[in-house]
């Protein structure tokens, strides 16, 4: 069955995640981040920040609930089965910060077949409270055998 290309251009509701020191500690070193700015509040706010930074890959902790509703969207139907992981691109705008309240919006970007595949590209875009960008994602699912 082709992919049916009807929700490309579809946004989502954005998903806000407040940022708390513990989950940056806990994140940091279940990655194996030892910088002091992670898991120092004296060391972050010592070097300018207001309290711990968050590691640059936590991006997928507070923008992933932003993007599971398109994964699920019965309109883009996605065969789970047969789904593998195609890749994640990050820009990173400016560090995130324990305190922060991070509003992320996901938006279906390109939805393609190509040789017996199915290409889902989705983008989450991610703000802090006052509106900064902090990050922009692009998250591809390929599906084989459509």
């Amino acid at each position: 069955m082709p992919v049916s290309t009807s929700a490309i251009g579809k946004s989502y509701d954005p998903v806000v995640y407040a940022v708390g020191r513990e989950k940056i500690r806990e994140y940091a070193r279940a990655v194996g981040e030892t910088s002091p700015l992670c898991l120092d509040v004296e060391a972050a706010r010592a070097a300018g920040y207001s309290d711990v930074m968050a590691p640059p890959m936590f991006a997928v902790v507070y923008s992933a609930p932003a993007v599971g509703p398109l994964i699920f969207d019965p309109e883009i139907a996605i065969n789970f089965a047969m789904m593998v992981h195609g890749g994640q691109e990050f820009v990173w705008e400016r560090p995130v910060v324990a305190g922060d309240e991070i509003t992320t919006t996901a938006t279906v970007n390109d939805i393609s077949e190509n040789d017996g595949r199915g290409f889902y590209v989705f983008e989450s875009v991610s703000d802090n409270q006052r509106g900064e960008r902090v990050c922009t994602a692009t998250w591809t699912n390929i599906v084989r055998g459509v």
